[in-house]
């Protein structure tokens, strides 16, 4: 059995036990599913490079962030082509490798699982995750990993590698616009089997000739991610 196997098996096993990442507060009718692909019609009818414009978008779907919004994995976005932080080397990178949250920025980060931090980093980039925090989880003897980007700059203050994070605490939250790589505010979560030896940092986007290898090192992260 492969890694991503047996952490889906410990995942499943444990499901009622991991604690919400976000709190939202909303009703399971108010959970927007998004669509960032070619296949969003409306999504071509906006200037993706203009931040101000894509919020409002975002917030128009979200009745002003009255509604949480959800999805995204394994998704071909046409998003990224605003950023050449994704051009790749000789293919362009698009399939999406965790799930976002679209909530507020200040919106509180909670951690799933007990955890200690395995690295961080503010990763600048236009286009990139702005705050990035990577925790360690072993369970049932299995070590995996999860990230989570689009975090507010202040949410690196306190980190130090190593330092423990208990369930349900809460140690970050969310960024805006100008600290987040210049994107909506949201979370990028994302589960990880192996780190590769990468340091507050780990690619959230595949390019679509290797979705199959990064789906087995990123799996969906849906069995963590629960929002009341």
């Amino acid at each position: 059995m492969e890694k991503h196997e047996i952490i889906a098996d410990v995942l499943r096993n444990n499901r009622e036990t991991i604690a919400p990442v976000v709190k939202p507060g909303v009703q399971p009718d108010d959970i927007v599913a998004m669509d960032f692909s070619d296949n969003n019609e409306e999504l071509k009818k906006i200037d993706i490079d203009d931040i101000q414009g894509f919020t409002k978008y975002i917030e128009s779907l979200l009745d002003d962030f009255k509604k949480v919004g959800v999805g995204g994995y394994g998704e071909d976005r046409s998003i990224y082509r605003r950023s050449s932080l994704f051009d790749g080397e000789g293919e362009p990178r698009s399939i999406h490798l965790g799930l976002d949250i679209w909530v507020q920025a200040g919106t509180k980060v909670y951690a799933p699982l007990d955890a200690k931090v395995h690295s961080f980093a503010y990763n600048e980039t236009y286009g990139d995750y702005g705050g990035t925090i990577i925790l360690e989880h072993n369970l049932e003897e299995v070590t995996f990993y999860t990230l989570y980007g689009h975090l507010s700059k202040d949410s690196l203050d306190n980190m130090e590698a190593g330092k423990s994070i208990a369930k349900e605490e809460h140690f970050a939250n969310i960024g805006t616009v100008e600290e987040n790589g210049q994107w909506p505010p949201h979370l990028h979560f994302q589960l990880i089997t192996d780190m590769l030896d990468k340091q507050g940092d780990f690619y959230g986007v595949a390019p679509p000739s290797e979705k199959e290898k990064y789906f087995k090192l990123c799996p969906n992260p849906y069995r963590i991610l629960k929002i009341e």
